[in-house]
């Protein structure tokens, strides 16, 4: 009786043991790698919701004003405070700051900065991975960003970047057009060759392009 009740309550052997962590570790190899890039999916959203705003923006006010506009305080765009990625729609002019509590006043604003008031340590201006996209149709070659051609049959881009996985070894990369454009083969990306108007284009994903 006293051998059958120790044979039910004896303990795990080292080789079971070793087993069940080796399995835990496998598990975990699969499951953590797959969790980070739907993590980036999901923060990638922002970048696609805010380029796809500032498209309908632009069409509402080509509408109106027969012209595309790059300066955003004049079409009225402005996307939600806690933004991860910087957007740009002209290659030169001032950026709207948002790393501190109160957002500057700004007569003009040419391209919005991370939200370092959120993202502490963030780059405010991540470098954008530019790609080689040609304008199908009308429309001037594009600026990447800014207005191309002469309006109304202009055409408009803007680009997107932020750091969505927090390592320094590449930026994900957005490009929208109010313009059908070919691009080129990206990392990431490389089963697109077309920029639809008005779909925000990855042309670098941050973290399927990291090695």
């Amino acid at each position: 009786m006293t051998r059958l009740f120790a044979r039910k309550n004896r303990g795990f052997t080292l080789i079971e043991l070793m087993i069940v962590v080796a399995i835990i570790g496998i598990l975990a190899a699969i499951a953590i790698p797959n969790f980070i890039k739907f993590q980036a999916r999901s923060k990638q959203g922002e970048a696609k919701a805010n380029l796809k705003a500032w498209f309908t923006t632009q069409r509402a006010f080509l509408q109106e004003k027969d012209r595309y506009e790059e300066d955003i305080k004049i079409i009225g765009y402005s996307p939600e405070r806690g933004n991860r990625y910087s957007y740009i729609f002209a290659t030169t002019g001032a950026c709207e700051v948002r790393g501190t509590t109160a957002v500057a006043s700004l007569t003009s604003a040419f391209c919005i900065e991370v939200d370092t008031g959120k993202f502490k340590g963030a780059d405010a201006k991540p470098t954008y991975k530019a790609i080689g996209v040609t304008h199908v149709g009308t429309g001037a070659a594009p600026k990447k960003p800014g207005i191309s051609g002469s309006c109304p049959g202009c055409n408009i881009d803007a680009v997107a970047a932020g750091n969505v996985d927090n390592e320094a070894s590449g930026i994900d990369s957005w490009y929208i057009s109010t313009g059908d454009a070919t691009a080129a083969a990206a990392c990431g990306n490389a089963d697109e060759k077309m920029a639809v108007a008005g779909s925000p284009f990855i042309n670098y994903n941050d973290v399927d392009c990291d090695t």
